[in-house]
């Protein structure tokens, strides 16, 4: 299957999208968002991808950040506080699909927060990008899915199950998905990497595989393009040294260009007769290979604590009262109840007084 994202035609086998991934790297900047969108275009990246979010929406007020982000930022403080300091506006967005346009690179963007954010990407952008942490919000699944857009959406942090439950969710409605590869640790060791489970996906689904790359270097993402992936997704940065929850993780760009360059090469290499074995067993990485069994990787399980979502309370919700659809929100933290579930919470009761803003639970209600 074919699937175009503006003028770029992925075709498994073929092609490799290579999305440069500027995240939240512009630490809320238009200006360095701007040199970003230079660095992309002159490295050869196919698109750069941004991530479209307002904090208020998107956490709780009191959520947790990761360890890694801590660490990398030097500080403890809430999800909220430090998103608030990488946020772009909707005005940003639409100056950068505008400079995008000027440059000739694929604007992309991965909406983060609530449907308002969905409609924003899907106006500014040819495809959505969707983040691990939403794979289990089916309903929002199900609303990107109406958009009738390309869907590129990552896996970290989820079963072999919670995919098929996404990918049931979107392609009765649209047939334009692809699948990331993921695991959502900030750096990936080579031994939890399991690229395999592209080929797991592929045949499990029959539909094109990429990989999202949060390992150090460049080589996974090579060994990844041999083995057929269809889009490479891979975080970069000006300066590695810059503050913020993600530089530290990230290419800079030399690195983003050699990365494209050596991927180009091995799709020629392999179009001249060349085997993917070959390829792989010369970068010198069997442990990233693993066994193909999807499942959630352990290292994963603190970051999916914070980075997934749970059910919320919209508004503050009285013991005994019948709980409303319009009375919840989903938010960070995925400590609560999975937002899959919205459909049996609403009309439940409250058991105690909810507090706004509070993640809900089982023995809530």
């Amino acid at each position: 299957m074919i699937i175009k994202i503006a003028n770029k035609s992925i075709c498994p086998g073929k092609f490799c999208f290579i999305i440069a991934e500027a995240g939240v790297n512009h630490n809320g900047r238009l200006d360095l968002a701007l040199k970003m969108i230079d660095v992309a275009k002159k490295c050869g990246a196919d698109a750069v991808k941004f991530q479209t979010f307002k904090p208020g929406k998107l956490v709780t007020i009191n959520a947790k950040q990761a360890k890694y982000q801590s660490k990398n930022i030097g500080k403890k403080e809430s999800q909220y506080k430090m998103l608030k300091k990488l946020e772009l506006s909707y005005s940003d967005f639409q100056k950068i699909k505008k400079y995008c346009g000027k440059k000739k690179i694929i604007f992309l963007s991965t909406p983060h927060s609530c449907k308002e954010d969905v409609d924003l990407v899907a106006k500014l952008c040819p495809a959505i990008k969707v983040g691990s942490g939403d794979l289990t919000i089916l309903p929002i699944l199900k609303y990107m899915a109406k958009k009738q857009l390309p869907i590129i959406l990552s896996t970290g942090m989820a079963t072999l199950k919670e995919v098929k439950e996404a990918v049931k969710s979107i392609l009765p409605i649209n047939k334009k998905l692809i699948l990331l590869h993921c695991v959502t640790n900030y750096p990936t060791q080579l031994k939890n990497v399991n690229l395999r489970v592209m080929t797991t996906m592929r045949k499990k689904f029959n539909i094109p595989v990429g990989y999202s790359d949060h390992t150090e270097g460049i080589k996974v993402s090579l060994a990844a393009s041999a083995m057929g992936a269809c889009v490479i997704e891979k975080h970069f940065t000006l300066n590695k040294n810059l503050p913020g929850p993600d530089h530290e993780a990230s290419l800079e760009p030399q690195e983003l260009r050699k990365m494209i360059e050596e991927i180009r090469k091995i799709e020629e290499r392999i179009k001249e007769g060349e085997r993917p074995e070959k390829i792989i067993k010369k970068l010198n990485i069997s442990k990233a290979l693993g066994n193909g069994i999807k499942k959630i990787n352990p290292s994963e399980a603190a970051v999916a604590k914070v980075v997934r979502k749970s059910i919320v309370a919209a508004i503050n919700i009285k013991k005994g009262k019948k709980i409303k659809e319009n009375e919840l929100v989903i938010k960070r933290p995925g400590t609560g109840i999975n937002p899959k579930f919205i459909n049996k919470i609403i009309g439940k009761k409250a058991k105690k007084d909810i507090k706004e803003d509070e993640v809900i639970t089982w023995e809530k209600i």
